[in-house]
């Protein structure tokens, strides 16, 4: 039996689509003006008359920035950042959210520890305090200066162990009774059920590793162990010409400020890009398990 949409439905659902597409065109149109302004000459940005379309089409601002050894170094690096840093700080949140997720009568000082992670969001040593530690433990200028500093972010073992908390109490009950420990109830049942909201702490991670670019700056002592974030925020934002050969000042000179952030935007947004698609199902999955009641 076909449905028949009475008027009102169809005012509603006419505005609906109307106001999501007009909302997504406020979404879309700004990078697709960035894109633009990446692909235009130095001087048709800085007058102002680039809108949605290149003016005097050039890749200048692109090879800028990666025809270049010191980029793709930095690209490497930061490579390995968002690998080393998303599988160690995956790790640690987990197994940090699991025993915090527990009842006090399971876990005795549980409401202890909980307090003393939400402690450091609201307090922390400062700039030097935090500084002066990494070059205590031998940390300068390494790869792991850059992963283990954040290694735990309070914040996803808050939204981690609330997703736990969450979970019926008889999956431990029945993990017990069948003889798992903690380790078999943690990669077992755990991990598999919290995927959704797994994958959504991993991108937030990936795009914080990626993203970052101010410890770069003060952890490392060479530019060649520069991170792409920092990489580009030195040699295009700060034009730092000790680094660049003259056939590269000449580049610059086809560029603007402006054409060489627009790259760097895309450059830098294409690697989390690239990822969302495989991490999007799961984003799917979690907005589902929460609409369905059994």
């Amino acid at each position: 039996m076909a449905y028949k949409m009475s008027l009102g439905r169809k005012m509603f659902m006419a505005f609906n689509y109307t106001f999501l597409g007009v909302l997504s065109l406020l979404c879309v149109l700004p990078l697709i003006h960035i894109l633009a302004l990446s692909f235009s000459s130095g001087a048709a940005a800085a007058a102002g008359e680039v809108t949605l379309w290149p003016i005097n089409f050039t890749t200048a601002a692109y090879q800028n920035i990666i025809n270049k050894t010191e980029y793709l170094t930095a690209f490497w690096i930061s490579i390995q950042r968002v690998v080393l840093g998303t599988t160690i700080s995956m790790l640690l949140v987990i197994l940090t959210a699991y025993p915090l997720s527990k009842e006090s009568n399971l876990f005795q000082f549980r409401t202890f520890y909980a307090w003393f992670y939400v402690f450091t969001i609201f307090f922390g040593g400062g700039l030097i305090p935090w500084y002066m530690t990494i070059k205590a433990v031998g940390l300068m200028d390494t790869i792991w200066a850059l992963v283990l500093p954040t290694a735990v972010p309070v914040f996803n073992v808050i939204l981690l162990l609330n997703f736990y908390r969450n979970l019926p109490k008889e999956l431990d009950e029945s993990a017990k009774i069948d003889g798992a420990g903690h380790w078999t109830t943690i990669w077992k049942i755990y991990v598999p059920l919290s995927m959704p909201a797994l994958a959504t702490l991993i991108l937030f991670t990936m795009v914080m590793h990626w993203n970052s670019w101010f410890d770069g700056l003060v952890l490392m002592n060479r530019p060649e162990h520069y991170p792409l974030q920092t990489f580009l925020q030195t040699i295009v934002i700060s034009r730092d010409l000790r680094y660049l050969t003259s056939q590269e000042i000449q580049l610059l000179a086809l560029i603007s400020d402006r054409t060489s952030i627009a790259a760097q935007i895309f450059v830098a947004a294409f690697p989390i890009l690239a990822v969302y698609p495989f991490l999007q199902k799961f984003f799917i999955k979690g907005i589902v398990m929460g609409s369905v009641k059994e």
